[in-house]
Parts: C-alpha cells; structure tokens; sequence
C-alpha cells in the first residue's frame, strides 16, 4: 500500500526556497568573496550547486551564524 502523501502549507515551504546568491551572502555577512567560499568548501555554510550556480538556503545563514554565537559562547 502506498502511504498518504504529506501536505505542507504555503507558509512553511516559502522559506526554505529563498536562495541567496554568493554576493548577497557576502553583503549580509559583511565578509569577502574567498572568505564566503572558504565556508562553503568547509562545510560551515551550507549550499547548493544547480548547474554552475551556488546557492545558499537563507536558513543555512541563520544556522551559521547560530552556531558562530553558540562557539564564541562556550
């Protein structure tokens, strides 16, 4: 048998697709081009690749910088 399909309101899907292009994220981290891609390639800033484009959940900036506070706390 098949399982019933799951639906998700509007509301909770809407932010998890906006996407932040490289640029965008070096604004609001007020950080440079290599220091944006070095996150990336480290795992610390999460992204995703669609075609040759990067792209960066909102969400995984929120992450970020939670994580960022959560260390500096500790």
């Amino acid at each position: 048998m098949a399982s019933p399909q799951t639906t998700i309101p509007c509301a909770e899907v809407a932010p998890a697709l906006d996407l932040l292009t490289v640029p965008q994220v070096m604004t609001r981290l007020q950080l440079g081009r290599s220091a944006v891609y070095d996150l990336l390639r480290t795992g610390q800033l999460a992204s995703i690749t669609l075609g040759r484009a990067r792209r960066i959940p909102a969400h995984a900036q929120t992450d970020f910088i939670r994580t960022r506070l959560e260390q500096d706390a500790a």
